[in-house]
């Protein structure tokens, strides 16, 4: 068991960032470039929340009231502790047991690997707290080869896949996938999101094109933009890669050439290439829509904890 002596701050630097998160497969999302990008953009600096002993670590913020994790649900696809699960349950119920009455909790997008600690710490605590699946992510285990994950989506959909690249190919010409280095390529993929009908064009708004901007600057995303044979950009990816897997954050194309179905091509072309680069995950994120299932993938539920301190 772990005693009082957490140490509360909001110093960037701390070497607990370099504690392993207790949920695998998280990508960027409980790294400190994109937690603090996150923060300058869209939370208050003072109401930083970074508490850690010296096995375990709570990346969280204060929002009115209410103890969250750092990075809001729309724009964090993962949360999760990091450090030990024992020490994580022990620090979660040391510091809750200290929090003043009326602190609502708001513990949102957790694995279930990451919800069972917090949930445990949260009980010895004595927070009448309540667990809910409110959310699932979309993660394709990748093959070792293209034409093995062609195989594994089917019959329909690998006829689906096949079809959409030559009606491409027949109105535009060879696709291409290109790694786009710089702020020219988040105005590009910027520029293809505003196109997009209803409220995901009205998502793109300056404030947010900004936010992406430091990602990519700051936090490693990267933008790829799928091509015509003549260069013209048609469809962009926005994204995240490490040694395990590549991680679809937001995506747009040009709907005036939807009919050649440039985001098909671009998720395929994806696909290919993360499984040429020997990622063995393919992470759609959030959201249970039904292309990412036709395409191989599985769902990882998430879940939500909250509550309130009443004593």
């Amino acid at each position: 068991m772990i005693t009082r002596d957490y140490r509360l701050h909001d110093d960037w630097s701390t070497p607990a960032f370099a504690y392993p998160p207790i949920a695998h497969g998280t990508g960027p999302f409980a790294a400190p470039r994109f937690l603090e990008t996150w923060a300058h953009h869209r939370a208050n600096a003072g109401d930083v929340l970074l508490v850690e002993t010296a096995d375990a670590f709570l990346p969280l913020y204060r929002d009115d009231g209410t103890i969250r994790f750092l990075g809001e649900a729309d724009l964090t696809d993962y949360h999760t502790p990091l450090g030990e699960a024992g020490a994580v349950e022990d620090l979660t119920r040391v510091f809750f047991s200290g929090a003043a009455a009326g602190t609502r909790i708001d513990l949102d997008s957790l694995p279930l690997e990451a919800a069972e600690p917090l949930h445990a710490g949260l009980s010895a605590a004595g927070v009448a707290v309540q667990r809910n699946e409110h959310e699932v992510a979309a993660v394709l285990e990748l093959p070792p080869s293209f034409d093995a994950w062609l195989a594994a989506i089917g019959k329909k959909e690998r006829h689906e896949v096949r079809r959409k690249r030559r009606r491409f190919e027949e109105g535009l010409g060879s696709p291409h996938l290109v790694r786009a280095d710089g702020p020219d390529a988040v105005s590009e993929f910027a520029r293809l999101h505003r196109a997009a009908a209803g409220e995901k064009g009205d998502f793109m708004t300056d404030d947010m094109e900004g936010f992406f901007a430091q990602l990519q600057k700051d936090a490693g995303a990267v933008v790829d933009l799928l091509t015509t044979h003549e260069g013209t950009p048609v469809a962009a990816a926005f994204g995240f890669e490490d040694e395990e897997g590549y991680y679809l954050y937001n995506s747009a194309y040009d709907p005036e050439v939807r009919n050649a179905s440039p985001g098909i091509v671009m998720l395929a072309s994806l696909i290919e290439r993360a499984i040429e680069r020997d990622r063995t995950v393919f992470d759609f994120l959030k959201g249970d829509e039904t292309y990412k299932f036709r395409h191989g993938a599985e769902p990882r539920p998430l879940y939500r904890l909250t509550g309130k301190v009443d004593r």
